[in-house]
């Protein structure tokens, strides 16, 4: 599958803020960057920098007043499509030490106070794929898809509680819920409206390998899939991936974006 990418924002900041942006596709063996074109505008300075776990990069720029961001690309997707029900989970004592944070409580997706919940609803099933994809459902069919249901604060339980949100909500419920979890952003050609959406990771076990794991995506709103995401970046919640982070005052002015996809290769495991 061939994806094409057009994605434009504007904000306004303070005199002399610098801000962190992630808003482009990230280059791995599975998706295939082939064009890609970025402009900065109002910008005095920018560097790149490698992204949370050298998924995609960064990039600093220090700026003053208006800022326009434009990113064009087209990427070839060459994912493996698995099947997840089967899969165990890795064991804790065997987790690689990059994995462990994703157990831990962050900004948005503090666990204890759904830990008795999750154990009830899904402690039962008896292999980690099988947990995932249950998790995965029951957010899809709990939550109302509402946009301006939620805000920069609203984290898991939050969610939990009211039933409602959008992209980033629904991920970090399915994040809270599965522990060992990632929350990533991505661009997908289904997403409506479409705009930088945000999914869930789950670290399964490799079945010829149970030592071995890999990360997998969920998305409970149905939205995104393995085999049309384009991965922008990875982090423990949506704090991690924004497309811009401010250090300073900052008004979003504009966001639009636009994803279509062609035919390709997808294989099947």
């Amino acid at each position: 599958m061939t994806t094409q990418i057009s994605a434009h924002f504007s904000f306004e900041c303070a005199p002399s803020t610098d801000v962190l942006l992630q808003f482009e596709a990230a280059a791995d063996n599975d998706q295939r960057v082939s064009f890609h074109r970025t402009h900065v505008t109002g910008s005095k300075t920018v560097r790149r920098v490698p992204a949370e776990e050298g998924v995609g990069e960064r990039i600093w720029a220090r700026v003053q007043g208006r800022v326009d961001v434009s990113y064009e690309a087209e990427v070839g997707l060459v994912r493996s499509i698995t099947r997840l029900a089967g899969r165990n989970a890795v064991a804790l004592t065997r987790l690689p030490s990059e994995a462990v944070k994703y157990l831990l409580d962050s900004r948005y997706c503090q666990i204890g106070p759904l830990a008795e919940f999750a154990e009830r609803q899904f402690g039962h099933i008896e292999t980690g794929g099988a947990q995932a994809l249950a998790i995965r459902d029951w957010v899809a069919s709990h939550l109302s898809y509402t946009r301006g249901s939620s805000d920069p604060e609203t984290d898991a339980l939050d969610t939990f509680k009211s039933r409602k949100g959008v992209c980033r909500d629904y991920a970090h419920l399915v994040v809270t819920l599965a522990r060992a979890s990632s929350n990533a952003a991505c661009y997908a050609p289904s997403v409506t409206p479409q705009d930088f959406h945000a999914v869930a990771q789950v670290y399964l076990a490799d079945p010829n390998n149970p030592a071995v794991g890999a990360w997998h995506l969920l998305d409970a709103t149905g939205m995104a899939s393995a085999e049309d995401a384009v991965l922008i970046g990875v982090g423990r919640d949506a704090g991690d991936v924004s497309f811009v982070t401010s250090f300073g005052p900052m008004q979003l002015l504009d966001s639009r974006v636009s994803v279509s996809a062609g035919d390709g290769p997808a294989l099947a495991a």
